[in-house]
């Protein structure tokens, strides 16, 4: 009997194992799939962007030698000084503002109780079913009327680039998740020494929440930096425009010189890269420690 017991689960697993096995496989062969599909685009591009216009336009896959001066061409033939300025300041406002609204709006949603609480949140998270060009017009039409009521022109300027998207239902939804895992007995005990919200907020829940307003800054920052026809709608010179329109022109201007579009295209998401790789231990553990509870 003591030898049954000690087979069946024996049996058991013998049985399920080629199951589990190839379940694995199948989820290996998925996400190697996938990896190929996204990395050889990039690949492709930093290694043409060392090229020569042969190379390039050949069979290469490495550059013989690689053309660093590439880059200097592509900087100053497309003027990338005068956008990349612009888009660091675009993404700074756009980002701090993401920061700040969709912070406060997401604690209150977690932790505050008011009339209409989950009404309004499901209005909000209904705007995510909304595409994005389809608010273009009404947004146009508002900022154009906010730059002639305010002191300052919203047109070609600043405003109209940054103010319609410091905040977004997204971020607010990912922090109020992250809100939600905080311990109650925190806020107990921050109650009984005197705290109200605004010092919870900035002195527990904020410190808490790094991964989280981290992972929200990444997500905001890439939004503003790829903004194209937003920022061509809302400005009619060059003034104001971000460095995907320069890319976008210098394409144009390129021609047939794929080594330097090659070139452009690594300086626009240079930002990006250097912006992950240094929270990207904070933005996987933001990613994966939200959603958890609701």
């Amino acid at each position: 009997m003591a030898n049954k017991k000690i087979r069946s689960p024996r049996i058991a697993d013998l049985r399920l194992s080629p199951r589990i096995d190839l379940g694995r496989i199948l989820i290996y062969i998925v996400l190697t799939v996938g990896s190929v599909i996204a990395i050889v685009p990039f690949f492709y591009m930093v290694s043409g962007s060392l090229m020569n216009l042969t190379e390039a336009t050949g069979r290469a896959v490495f550059p013989s030698v690689p053309q660093w001066e590439n880059y200097e061409t592509a900087w100053t033939d497309a003027n990338f000084k005068d956008y990349f300025i612009n888009s660091v300041i675009i993404a700074a406002i756009t980002v701090s503002g993401q920061l700040v609204f969709s912070t406060l709006a997401a604690y209150a949603f977690a932790r505050i109780q008011f009339p209409a609480k989950d009404f309004l949140f499901t209005l909000l998270l209904s705007t995510l079913m909304i595409p994005e060009a389809v608010v273009w017009i009404p947004n146009f039409i508002t900022v154009t009327w906010l730059g002639r009521v305010g002191p300052i022109p919203w047109i070609n300027n600043w405003p109209a680039l940054t103010v319609p998207f410091m905040a977004s239902a997204f971020s607010i939804f990912l922090l109020r998740q992250f809100f939600f895992q905080v311990p109650g007995e925190l806020w107990d005990s921050a109650q009984i020494d005197g705290a109200g919200h605004l010092r919870f907020l900035s002195q527990i829940a904020i410190p808490l929440a790094r991964p989280a307003l981290l992972t929200v800054s990444l997500f905001s920052f890439i939004g503003s930096w790829n903004a194209l026809a937003w920022p061509i709608l809302v400005t009619t010179t060059l003034d104001w425009r971000p460095i995907s329109y320069g890319l976008s022109s210098f394409i144009t201007e390129a021609g047939a010189q794929v080594h330097l579009q090659m070139a452009g295209a690594m300086i626009t998401i240079l930002p990006i890269l250097i912006m992950y790789l240094l929270i990207q231990k904070q933005f996987t553990e933001g990613i994966a420690t939200t959603g958890l509870k609701g």
